[in-house]
């Protein structure tokens, strides 16, 4: 048995009943390391955009493993764990740079680009005394390396070599939605870090849940960005793990299904001092408005109109989450493209007038649950099944996360 199905008890077999000791449980935490981000998945490490040259490099984490990734002068992109191999220090300490080759600052042991142990400080010791044994093979030591998959300028690592290939492993409903916004060249265009009070699973299950969205973000039913009466759709892959979100504005279909309900969410007293945030361009012909995107465990990618952004979910604890955004725009944007990205990146992220909201809302939940570990959540808007569907009152695709959490964890799911 797991140490999961040891310290926690599910009492449902179709996750419609989530049990809160999952999200403040330090074995969990521990298991989760082992088997998902250092089990076969492929967790998201950066865009290709972001190491354009040989030598480029970006310091990043699969779960709260500390991971180098680099371009060599081969032109292919490698990842390995971001540990000296002689005594733990990392090997590389700034977030971004270019380099040659790494050298830990600690004992000068050095490391190329594809994360080989290449040097050893005074190896052969000192006038004849002290150095490595004879026996000291540099090729049997190193940091751990990655599998390394790029899809669609998405740069993804594996510790695992049971993981599928990555076409496989994202299945063809979410690589046709990738691709949707990824078909063409991209550059970073900002930047944040956010830190979260709460369990990673708590965003991921945010990322996923469109029953909130035009509930909690006052922003989206105010200006009729998002109402679950417009049309739209919740995708969801077979192993329930990844799913997509998306919605159009129909802005001849006003009703007054908010309202009726007497929700906080209608509200029309409120007005944008510029408008022109929401001002933005046809991008797209298939008139969707909105899509969200994940990738289990923790990758998202998000276009709100004409904002493009990627996310990084990252676990720092049994109640601390590192949430990072990248926001991008095509290569070949006009300049009034670019402006108009610019203006709707105020939309989301740490103080976003849509998702500033879901920062504080994971940390209600998780203060809301402490002495609450014997009890579970009710997941269960739409039913109890993961698959796909027309509407989006549903949390078909919580429940989907649930479905591979479990079976990743060795849970009967």
């Amino acid at each position: 048995m797991s140490i999961l199905e040891h310290t926690i008890r599910w009492k449902d077999r179709d996750n419609t009943r989530i049990p809160y000791a999952l999200y403040v449980d330090p074995k969990t935490r521990d298991r989760e390391q082992e088997r998902i981000f250092r089990g076969p998945v492929w967790n998201y490490l950066c865009l290709e955009a972001e190491l354009p040259e040989a030598g480029s490099y970006r310091t990043t984490f699969a779960g709260e493993t500390p991971v180098v990734v680099a371009r060599d002068g081969d032109g292919d992109i490698y990842a390995f764990e971001n540990r000296c191999a002689h005594r733990g220090a990392l090997i590389a300490l700034e977030k971004s740079g270019r380099a040659e080759n790494f050298q830990c600052v600690y004992h000068a042991w050095s490391y190329s680009l594809q994360g080989d142990l290449t040097g050893v400080a005074f190896e052969k010791g000192v006038k004849g005394q002290g150095g490595m044994p004879e026996t000291f093979c540099k090729e049997e030591h190193g940091p751990r390396k990655l599998r390394v998959a790029n899809y669609c300028g998405l740069v993804f690592g594996s510790f695992s070599d049971d993981v599928p290939d990555i076409e496989d492993y994202l299945g063809p409903d979410i690589c046709e939605r990738i691709e949707r916004v990824l078909h063409k060249p991209v550059e970073v265009i900002g930047r944040f870090t956010q830190a979260l009070p709460n369990n990673w699973k708590l965003y991921v299950e945010n990322v996923k849940d469109s029953y909130h969205a035009s509930l909690l973000h006052m922003f989206f039913t105010t200006f009729e960005l998002n109402r679950l009466s417009q049309k739209g759709g919740v995708i969801v892959d077979e192993t329930g793990g990844h799913h997509v979100s998306y919605s159009m504005i129909d802005k001849s279909a006003r009703d007054n299904t908010y309202k009726d309900q007497a929700l906080r969410s209608d509200n029309d007293r409120y007005r944008l001092k510029d408008p022109s945030v929401l001002e933005g361009f046809v991008e797209y012909d298939d008139g969707v408005t909105l899509q969200i995107l994940s990738v289990f465990p923790g990758f998202v990618l998000q276009q709100i109109q004409n904002c493009l952004a990627v996310r990084q979910v990252l676990p720092k604890g049994v109640a601390r989450t590192e949430l990072n955004w990248t926001y991008l725009g095509y290569t070949d944007d006009t300049p009034a493209q670019r402006t108009v990205r610019l203006k709707q990146s105020n939309l989301v992220g740490p103080a976003g007038f849509i998702s500033m909201e879901d920062g504080a809302v994971g940390g209600f939940v998780q203060r809301g649950i402490a002495g609450a570990a014997d009890l579970d959540a009710v997941v269960e808007m739409g039913g109890g099944d993961t698959g796909s569907s027309e509407g989006r009152a549903t949390e078909t695709s919580v429940r989907g996360f649930w479905k591979a959490y479990r079976g990743h964890m060795g849970a009967e799911a």
